[in-house]
């Protein structure tokens, strides 16, 4: 389990000189092996946050401790994409062991970490394949593998599962709940889905349109391991309903919404 969290104290960030706020005063504080979902409209700014705290974006103001000290992205921060982000010429394993080969770890300490997280997202068999030759739900799982083949103490996951169809992608939340039990590391996971958001946080931290940043912070009370029986539960179905009012309240009200008014 990590043993360090992630602070985020009165952060706000605007694009080009004089530009509007994408966030705005955002507070979070994030505990050690903590889960926390974080679900708003487009463009409020989720992308955006997870990007300052990777280190990829400094803020106007404000300031973001990830275990103690100023994000640097590196090894210790497994950053997942939404578009899989794979080497096109490298094969499966290459890709996977990217982050160590960065480290500067050679490869004969290096294939046997790899070759173990191949068979534990169920790989091994691909090992040799290029990403042009594996499906979608292949891609995220080489992804995921390459995150947490470094180790890391933080995970970030920047809607990591949208762009793969309905029954991949419930797969794929459940491999995702596999392989952070096992460590429990300190994440961060944004997301359009409010089932997606319920599922895997231990919090929904709900973001509304720029620049109101921080709308709501939502426990999540449901025991785990979480499998896929928990969405039948009437405690999930609470939790789904009353988020999706949330968040359909704050897309009828938001003035440069397409939808404004029409609840």
């Amino acid at each position: 389990m990590s043993t360090t969290g992630i602070t985020i104290a009165n952060v706000s960030k605007s694009f080009g000189a004089g530009g509007p706020a994408i966030i705005k005063d955002f507070s979070l504080d994030v505990a050690p092996g903590e889960f926390i979902s974080i679900l708003g409209p487009s463009g409020c700014g989720k992308t955006t946050l997870l990007r300052i705290v990777d280190g990829l974006l400094a803020p106007d103001q404000g300031s973001v401790r990830v275990g103690g000290v100023a994000p640097v992205p590196g090894p210790n921060i497994g950053f997942v994409f939404q578009s899989f982000r794979l080497i096109p010429w490298a094969s499966t394993a290459r890709n996977v062991g990217f982050g160590l080969e960065l480290k500067g770890m050679g490869s004969a300490e290096r294939e046997p970490i790899v070759a173990s997280w191949l068979d534990r997202v169920g790989l091994s068999r691909f090992a040799d394949k290029y990403p042009a030759e594996l499906s979608g739900g292949m891609k995220q799982r080489v992804a995921l593998a390459r995150a947490l083949a470094t180790d890391p103490d933080f995970l970030l996951l920047d809607e990591p599962f949208a762009s793969l169809d309905a029954q991949t992608r419930e797969i794929m939340q459940l491999e995702l709940l596999r392989l952070w039990e096992d460590r429990q590391l300190t994440a961060l996971f944004v997301t359009h889905s409010v089932e997606e958001a319920i599922l895997l946080g231990d919090r929904v931290v709900v973001m509304g349109p720029a620049p109101q940043s921080l709308r709501e912070i939502v426990s999540i009370d449901l025991p785990r391991p979480r499998r896929d029986e928990v969405r039948t539960s009437p405690e999930f179905i609470a939790l789904r309903s009353y988020l999706t009012g949330v968040i359909r309240e704050l897309i009828t009200q938001d003035p440069n919404s397409p939808f404004f008014n029409r609840a």
